[in-house]
């Protein structure tokens, strides 16, 4: 995830040739069934395998992948999946292949076209989350967590990013149960990607819908990240940062906690109010 580039640093006015570490910036290709379906700019991460699928060079991008998959509505469990392969006529690792189960069917056509992950895709608001809930119908959740457990999530976040304590360049994601217990947790260039990241390795657990769970970022809650948390289910979504208006307006029609600045033990609840409570 990391690489090192020599650099000349000022520091009180003088010159000096030092190592920098850089977050790795790399295309994925995202393929169903042999056919492009999207091309994102991520973090490559180790090598590694998912019990139930096929041993892929990255792990994170097989997960990356499936979350993608998710989160446009293409797949709604593990066993939509097959498996998913390296693309066997490159030798880059930057292409994914996505095998779906037989008999899974779904508008590719659609999927290409797809504008919904779109922060400044021009629609209208309203129509756009009327759009979405014909995919993705609004969360069902009873879970409850006190404020004390939510405004010590940022520090477990940051304990995780390692990778943004050498490189200062990447957004990271975690998910948290009703306990504040760590789940998982993705780095990576792009924000999107870290969620998406963290929805496919639920989807591959067989962990989703996560209808008891939190989702944290640790920039602001756009409108992309709260669709991709429905997709999933999830509750509750906090940032560390700001929301957008049209964040808000999803999440209040999507029946969700969305909680912005979220820091330094204090945060803003913006809807869904009901779910923070004193324990």
């Amino acid at each position: 995830m990391i690489e090192s580039r020599q650099v000349v640093k000022y520091h009180n006015g003088q010159p000096s040739r030092v190592n920098d570490d850089l977050a790795i910036e790399e295309p994925l290709e995202i393929r169903v069934r042999g056919r492009s379906v999207a091309v994102t700019m991520r973090t490559p991460a180790l090598p590694g395998s998912i019990p139930g699928f096929s041993d892929v060079r990255d792990t994170q991008d097989a997960e990356l992948a499936a979350g993608f998959l998710l989160s446009e509505g293409m797949i709604h469990s593990a066993d939509d999946i097959a498996r998913i392969d390296p693309c066997v006529r490159v030798d880059t690792g930057n292409i994914v292949n996505v095998f779906l189960a037989p008999g899974i069917q779904i508008d590719l056509d659609r999927l290409t076209r797809h504008v919904f992950s779109s922060s400044s895709c021009g629609i209208c608001g309203k129509a756009t989350i009327e759009s979405l809930h014909q995919h993705f119908e609004p969360v069902v959740s009873d879970i409850r967590i006190s404020p004390d457990i939510l405004t010590a999530l940022p520090t477990k976040l940051r304990e995780t990013q390692t990778c943004f304590d050498k490189t200062g360049g990447l957004h990271a994601a975690a998910l948290f149960d009703a306990e504040g217990t760590l789940i998982v947790a993705r780095e990576d260039v792009g924000r999107h990607n870290a969620v998406d990241k963290l929805l496919g390795h639920a989807l591959m657990k067989r962990m989703t819908p996560l209808s008891q769970h939190v989702l944290l970022v640790s920039g602001r809650a756009s409108f992309e990240i709260v669709q991709k948390a429905l997709a999933a289910g999830i509750p509750i979504v906090a940032a560390v940062s700001a929301p957008s208006s049209l964040a808000v307006q999803l999440a209040e029609e999507s029946h969700m906690t969305l909680i912005g600045f979220l820091r330094d033990g204090r945060m803003n609840i913006y809807c869904g109010e009901q779910r923070i409570t004193a324990q």
